[in-house]
């Protein structure tokens, strides 16, 4: 399958191509020419599948032969080793749970498999290729953790001073070897623009070989809509609405591809916190990005969300058509942490800050007849702060968590100036 970029139809590339251009040259987003769609039968059976067929099934239909058919399974098991179960938190709601990875995140899944197909392209290369990942919290922990002692790649982590919380800071930090971390003086947002920057910067290109492990690159998106499957294959409802906390869109986006290729899902949910971009487009048709707000759920604190172009291209633009299959809905912080507190209570299940938002959404929006999924995006104990304010006593977290903490943090702090940044970069690399 070839790739093109939102901004031209005409640009298109292989998916290796897309996998380490990660943005093409014209500032837009690559998208697949076809969005393929799989044999009913199968998608009605899909209970008697295991993880890694369903995953094997969805991720050969993008990649084709550009990866053989044994090292792609080779890869989504190794994408898909933890569990990733529903459990039921009421009679009409349930939580995927997406934080039995490494790093307690759902990123661990896209992370995992973008790793393996670069370490599968770059076998036998003597170039070295530098990662570029910009993030609120959750993706420098799962990026670091899948490409740690990759051989051929480093990895550069930007992450906002102040804006992530101290569980997701140690898993950024604490690696070394061939992962590097920088606390950039600013927000998420400003993170994101110094790694397009780095894209589109003619001179750096021509120096390094630059990818990007964020959810602008395919290879994460593909294996994030495996987990839509897995939610089906799981479910004993009739009428599925999926809830996606949403802060760059990626995982909505993954969820959008997933229906769009035969999967049963009702409608969505986008669910947002303070940041409301996007339900602010959906209720009134008018896109309008702007700076990001620091809240309780801080993976979703994203002013301008990359992804939604996707989002766009999938429905032609078309507002009334979005609005057909996507809802809007925003919490405040106060409303998360009664959210944490009064699902505790009712339901003796600890949510963390944007499963909380995804949980409420789903609460207030579902129909008598419908029931509906939120994705449980990360392990509460990674927002020890804010789930012990709402529950008003410590969480009890393990020793794994321990043990992180225990751990020496290794950072450089940087300014939000591009031109420094390529200096740094540059020099990095000599």
């Amino acid at each position: 399958m070839k790739f093109y970029s939102t901004n031209n139809k005409a640009y298109q590339v292989s998916f290796e191509e897309a996998v380490f251009k990660s943005l093409p040259k014209d500032n837009g987003l690559f998208y697949p020419t076809i969005l393929p769609q799989l044999d009913p039968f199968w998608l009605q059976n899909l209970k008697n599948i295991s993880k890694v067929e369903i995953g094997l099934k969805v991720a050969s239909q993008f990649i084709g032969d550009e990866i053989p058919f044994s090292r792609l399974e080779q890869i989504v098991e190794e994408t898909v080793d933890f569990d990733i179960p529903l459990r039921k938190i009421s009679h009409q709601i349930a939580a995927l749970e997406l934080f039995h990875g490494p790093t307690w995140a759902f990123k661990d899944v896209g992370a995992r498999f973008l790793s393996r197909c670069m370490a599968y392209f770059i076998e036998g290369s003597t170039k070295k290729t530098t990662i570029l990942v910009a993030t609120s919290g959750d993706t420098g922990g799962a990026v670091a953790s899948g490409f740690f002692n990759i051989p051929g790649i480093n990895v550069k982590i930007l992450y906002p001073k102040g804006k992530v919380s101290e569980v997701q800071r140690k898993q950024l930090t604490t690696w070394g070897e061939n992962i590097s971390a920088y606390e950039v003086a600013g927000t998420f947002d400003d993170c994101q623009s110094l790694v397009k920057q780095s894209f589109l910067d003619k001179d750096l290109n021509e120096f390094m070989n630059l990818s990007s492990a964020n959810s602008i690159n395919v290879a994460r998106l593909i294996p994030q809509s495996f987990y839509y499957f897995y939610a089906i294959q799981q479910s004993k409802f009739t009428h599925n609405v999926i809830c996606v906390p949403s802060g760059n869109y990626g995982n909505l986006t993954a969820g959008l591809w997933a229906w769009s290729m035969g999967l049963s899902i009702d409608r969505f949910i986008a669910a947002s916190n303070a940041n409301r971009v996007v339900p602010e487009y959906l209720d009134t048709g008018i896109y309008k990005s702007g700076p990001s707000v620091q809240t309780h759920a801080n993976a979703m604190d994203v002013g301008a969300p990359s992804n939604f172009v996707r989002i766009m291209e999938l429905f032609g633009g078309d507002h009334f058509k979005i609005k057909q299959h996507i809802s809007g809905f925003s919490l405040s912080d106060d409303e998360i942490l009664s959210t944490i507190r009064t699902c505790q209570n009712t339901n003796n299940y600890v949510l963390d800050p944007h499963g909380a938002i995804g949980y409420q959404a789903l609460a207030r929006n579902l129909k008598p007849n419908e029931q509906g999924i939120f994705l449980e995006t990360a392990h509460p104990v990674k927002f020890l702060d804010v789930v012990d304010k709402a529950l008003q006593e410590p969480l009890n977290f393990d020793e794994k968590l321990r043990s992180l903490f225990g751990k020496d943090e290794v950072f450089q702090s940087i300014n939000n100036d591009f031109s420094s940044f390529k200096e740094l970069l540059i020099n990095a690399s000599r």
